[in-house]
């Protein structure tokens, strides 16, 4: 009986603590000021609406202007807006964070179990930040969801030349969307919207594990280098449209000795959903992204760059400007889909990328510009199936290349494009370019199989 009665105990406590560390929507606490609101964020087992409204926010002590540390925690923020003064992102007086990242943010989630939701957040003004890794959000904490939220940025600088004058540094200074970084594991992105008009990632991952990223919706801006090059003042005016460097630049060609070149496509952001490999030898591993949309952005969504293998399910990227998708090892991507106007739908551009799955459905990619791929595959061991619901889609000049150096991800020039051990359906009348990399591979193929194909020295050129 003692026992029993011990064990009696043992659960009503356990009961009574889920019950505190889930306060249920009768506990809610209404808050009408921002004032009040904030200092709700370091406490744990709270419920705390604030109420709908707009709430500036241009004043901070810390480089991550709002931080919410406590844990189990949920914060209704529908109906609300905060804009937020791109100075504070050029503060030098604002006290740095003790995690060792210099990195100014405007929400920080480190809490554990923390879920905001509603909110609408946007940046204000055009003063450049101090540094290129500005972000709206950066979440580091367990378990923490990010549900219904809509990011719009602006804010960098220089802005309309995308990646031409750099990635960071020098002038360039960014501004990023949501950030998931170590230590965060179990993080959640539930139905976010990322509005671009900055250069900068809509959402990306450094050393986070286990993250889901569910239908979300990322968009950016797309411009010509005609249009660019029609400029009579300005940054790259100044500069007798000369850009940072020349060759092949993120999707872009650009003449080797660096001058910008009409007939071309920029993405004025970078990538709508990235993984890193790593953060501070943490590695970035096991990220789902289901269901999401990404469009005008230089990279739709790249899971390439982490070599855990991760899962992109029922996504459609349109109008991206490097790849659509760029796949890596052990990357598994089910019933997606692409167009490929201004770049390849997806590429799989890594020799070393093993054992990749991909099913990819061609949307419309007709009326384009500066692009004859339609895919690329390098690396061993894949199983590639490329279909459409249209034949038109896809323009006759277009061709899957297997072994080739064209288009994305061929950073090691001295490197040999293979491609090994790779089955090949494609289920469209695209035709297929064999080139000399190319071993023990099956292809099924619709269109015309061109094998020991020369490689177009033109596109050399990274």
């Amino acid at each position: 009986m003692k026992q029993i009665f011990w064990a009696l105990a043992v659960c009503i406590a356990l009961a009574s603590c889920q019950t505190k560390a889930k306060p249920s929507e009768t506990d809610t606490i209404l808050v009408h000021t921002l004032a009040e609101w904030k200092q709700y964020l370091d406490k744990s087992h709270v419920r705390v609406k604030l109420q709908p409204g707009n709430y500036q926010i241009d004043e901070a002590d810390n480089i991550r202007f709002i931080r919410i540390t406590g844990d189990d925690a949920y914060f209704d923020l529908s109906g609300v807006r905060f804009m937020v003064d791109t100075k504070l992102f050029s503060r030098p007086d604002l006290a740095k964070s003790d995690d060792g990242n210099s990195m100014y943010c405007a929400i920080e989630v480190s809490g554990d179990r923390v879920t905001l939701e509603g909110l609408y957040i946007e940046t204000y003004g055009d003063t450049p930040g101090r540094q290129s890794k500005n972000k709206m959000f950066n979440i580091v904490g367990e378990g923490d969801v990010l549900k219904n939220v809509e990011v719009r940025t602006t804010g960098s600088s220089p802005w309309g030349f995308g990646y031409l004058y750099g990635l960071g540094g020098g002038d360039v200074r960014k501004m990023n969307g949501i950030r998931v970084g170590y230590p965060a594991k179990d993080v959640k992105l539930l139905g976010c919207k990322v509005h671009m008009r900055a250069m900068g990632h809509a959402i990306f991952l450094q050393g986070a594990e286990n993250t889901l990223i569910e239908n979300c919706h990322v968009d950016g801006l797309l411009r010509t280098t005609d249009a660019i090059l029609a400029e009579t003042s300005g940054y790259a005016f100044d500069r007798d449209f000369y850009a940072g460097k020349g060759g092949y630049v993120e999707g872009t060609v650009i003449r080797e000795d660096g001058k910008i070149m009409p007939g071309e496509i920029i993405s004025l952001s970078e990538d709508g959903i990235r993984m890193y490999p790593e953060y501070n030898g943490h590695k970035t591993k096991n990220t789902t992204v289901k269901n999401c949309t990404v469009t005008q952005m230089r990279r739709g969504i790249c899971t390439g760059l982490s070599t855990s293998g991760d899962k992109v399910i029922d996504c459609v990227v349109r109008d991206c400007v490097a790849t659509g998708y760029n796949v890596g090892n052990a990357d598994t991507l089910i019933n997606c889909s692409a167009d490929a106007k201004y770049a390849e739908a997806f590429c799989v551009p890594y020799t070393n990328a093993k054992n990749a799955y991909v099913e990819m459905n061609i949307l419309d990619s007709r009326n384009g510009m500066a692009n004859d791929l339609l895919a690329k595959i390098n690396g061993e061991g894949h199983h590639v199936i490329v279909k459409t619901a249209n034949e038109d889609y896809i323009p006759s000049s277009m061709a899957i290349k297997l072994a080739s150096w064209q288009g994305y991800g061929n950073f090691n020039k001295k490197a040999t494009p293979l491609a090994t051990d790779v089955v090949l359906d494609n289920e469209t009348n695209c035709k297929v370019l064999s080139y000399p990399g190319v071993k023990d591979t099956e292809i099924n193929s619709k269109g015309e199989i061109i094998k020991e194909a020369k490689q177009d020295q033109r596109l050399i050129i990274n």
